[in-house]
């Protein structure tokens, strides 16, 4: 086995506060495994954390189902500018592939969700797509970067 694919198949352990928060789109993402950070092939998988009421702009997937699952508090998902559906911690949801969608705290307290997108798109820069502006920089932009370590 080649030392590409033997590092490949090795485990590797990340953990949320060695990567670098995204607040572009909203809220603290921090996207923990992927292609930059574990050299994953079929999708990646984050943290989403938000204060009461913040959000993360509407955005879509062209390539990849989203998973999200509650782990404390409670958010609010619009899927199509129209569907809501809440979710508590404990509950979970799957946007399919090319849903608009927007998520934010619809609760008092601090929510912390995981995400996790598969498959991966072909190139990170197809991989999203903002259809509102941006609570950081006021336009749509694409995000090229999928996650790395605070330290890089």
């Amino acid at each position: 086995m080649s030392d590409s694919a033997q590092q490949l198949a090795a485990p590797v352990k990340v953990a949320a506060r060695d990567v670098a928060p995204n607040r572009r789109r909203g809220g603290d993402i921090r996207v923990v495994l992927s292609p930059k950070t574990v050299a994953s092939t079929s999708g990646f998988m984050g943290t989403l954390t938000l204060a009461p009421d913040e959000f993360v702009a509407e955005h879509y997937h062209p390539y990849s189902e989203e998973f999200i699952f509650v782990v404390r508090g409670r958010i609010t998902a619009r899927i199509e500018g129209e569907t809501l559906i809440e979710l508590s911690a404990g509950e979970g949801l799957m946007v399919p592939i090319g849903q608009r969608h927007r998520v934010w705290n619809s609760g008092t307290e601090e929510a912390h969700a995981v995400f996790h997108l598969s498959p991966l798109a072909p190139r990170p820069d197809l991989g999203h797509v903002d259809t509102e502006p941006l609570p950081q920089s006021g336009a749509g932009q694409p995000q090229l970067d999928v996650g790395g370590r605070a330290d890089e």
